[in-house]
């Protein structure tokens, strides 16, 4: 079984949406399809240059190349949710009121926006 990748279109809508954890803020934008399903994300964190933003950039490109090679976004949420580590804690989001990481809260906010279940909350 060969992935091929989905590749977005050069130009494309997008969603972009401020966020907190603890104390680091940040911006999470989402890429879309024509179809309107995600096809790629980026994370830019207050902390520029640091390890965090470093770490926040490869999983931003290791979650894109999934989505665009057929991960689902449920598939994607179930191994990214609940991931634990710092920063974690209250969040700006009052639909997740605490994450147990960065990690957790694009999982849980990709899952609330775009998951199978999405269209269902609206």
């Amino acid at each position: 079984m060969v992935a091929t990748r989905r590749s977005l279109p050069s130009t494309r809508q997008s969603v972009t949406h401020k966020f907190s954890v603890s104390n680091y803020e940040g911006y999470l934008t989402i890429g879309i399809y024509d179809d309107g399903t995600p096809g790629e994300i980026f994370i830019k964190v207050a902390k520029e240059g640091s390890a965090l933003s470093g770490m926040c950039q490869a999983f931003c490109r290791a979650f894109s190349i999934a989505l665009q090679h057929g991960l689902s976004v449920d598939d994607a949420v179930s191994r990214f949710k609940g991931m634990r580590f710092e920063p974690m804690g209250p969040t700006s989001n009052p639909a997740i009121p605490e994450a147990q990481s960065l990690v957790d809260y694009v999982a849980r906010y990709l899952e609330i926006e775009y998951g199978s279940n999405a269209a269902l909350r609206r």
